[in-house]
């Protein structure tokens, strides 16, 4: 059965990953660079801008990508700023069916008109808190360390002195070719020995080593997009036919993929849709999860995303129910609010979805 893109809108999801520097809305950024005077933007109409975004995204280069993060950031420098984009993101999510989700940014990019890293993140958290106020939707922060930067450790006490307002979890991003996560392995003990949680960027722009080092070395509990991964799996026909090591045990250990179709494309990170290894990876049952990464940058949503995997991999309400159901027992959330969210919210609602095909079926 083809799934509508009204059913899929319906649908409750979770989002696990997506970057705050790359959700703004065009007009916002418009609007935020003249309250900081900030001149470098392409255009001024919303409409052309949002246009320039996805084509400068969408070269199939993950250095290309990047390149837009510059304009976004630039209008990010105060706290109104930074609680504003927060505020929006939540509200734009609410009206695409998210129940909860995972928010992350680097407070380093924000410090440009003299914030601390204090400031930037009680910023940030403040426009969430409003968004759940508002539209009910739950959500947390994740810090992230960027690779080419000697400040992880930093960013890592950062993330811990907030987990009580808000911070979730702690991350590493930015380019993977000659930054490997184990040159950041103090800030990752640190928050180990701190009991708290790590997800780490991997497998995008680098191979499977980068997924190794960042679990083996980092202790990474979520692997950010993973889609290297497949480099680890003997593939014949479009069927596995072999796991090697690091793939039984990122099968075995339950390890979420924070998987981002669109992105992935646009990245570069696979050719396209139809190759992309989410399919096998689903197949052999790994913990994926489906991601926007990046709505302004890859045009997307996560109505666009489940659209995207039911068009290319034929996938069905009740595969969205798992993969949503994955990313919940995914979340940085305590066990018991993860079992509240399935259990009160996640697998009723999706029940009434299956009631109302089955109520429209029997119509026709």
């Amino acid at each position: 059965m083809k799934l509508d893109k009204d059913l899929l809108a319906r649908l409750p999801k979770v989002l696990l990953h997506e970057h705050l520097d790359g959700v703004l809305r065009p007009q916002s950024i418009i609007d935020l660079a003249r309250d900081v005077k900030y001149a470098g933007l392409p255009t001024n109409d919303p409409e052309a801008l949002a246009q320039w975004f996805f084509r400068g995204a969408n070269q199939g280069s993950l250095a290309k990508y990047l390149e837009g993060f510059a304009h976004t950031i630039a209008v990010m420098q105060t706290e109104e700023a930074l609680q504003r984009v927060a505020y929006e993101q939540a509200e734009d999510l609410s009206r695409d069916g998210i129940l909860y989700f995972e928010t992350r940014f680097a407070p380093v990019f924000h410090t440009q008109m003299g914030l601390t890293h204090q400031q930037i993140v009680s910023a940030v958290l403040k426009g969430l808190e409003q968004g759940r106020k508002d539209f009910g939707i739950a959500s947390g922060l994740i810090i992230c360390a960027m690779r080419n930067m000697s400040t992880s450790l930093e960013m890592a006490e950062l993330a811990v002195d907030f987990r009580a307002r808000g911070v979730v979890g702690f991350d590493l991003a930015g380019e993977e070719g000659g930054f490997p996560p184990k040159k950041h392995v103090d800030a990752f003990h640190y928050i180990q020995r701190e009991n708290f949680n790590i997800t780490i960027h991997a497998g995008e722009g680098y191979g499977k080593e980068s997924i190794w080092q960042a679990i083996q070395y980092c202790g990474a509990h979520r692997i950010g997009h993973g889609t290297r991964l497949i480099e680890d799996i003997a593939v014949v026909d479009g069927k596995a036919v072999k796991l090697g090591n690091l793939a039984q045990y990122v099968l075995d250990k339950r390890i979420p993929l924070e998987i981002c179709l669109l992105s992935n494309v646009h990245t570069g990170a696979t050719r396209t849709l139809a190759e992309h290894p989410f399919r096998i990876l689903y197949e052999e049952k790994f913990r994926v999860t489906l991601n926007t990464d990046n709505r302004l940058m890859s045009r997307t949503t996560m109505s666009r995303e489940f659209d995207a995997a039911a068009e290319t991999f034929g996938l069905s309400v009740d595969d969205f129910e798992k993969i949503t159901i994955n990313a919940m027992k995914s979340a940085f959330l305590p066990y018991k609010k993860r079992l509240d969210f399935i259990y009160s919210a996640i697998k009723p609602g999706y029940a009434r979805i299956r009631a109302s095909i089955e109520a429209a079926r029997q119509r026709t």
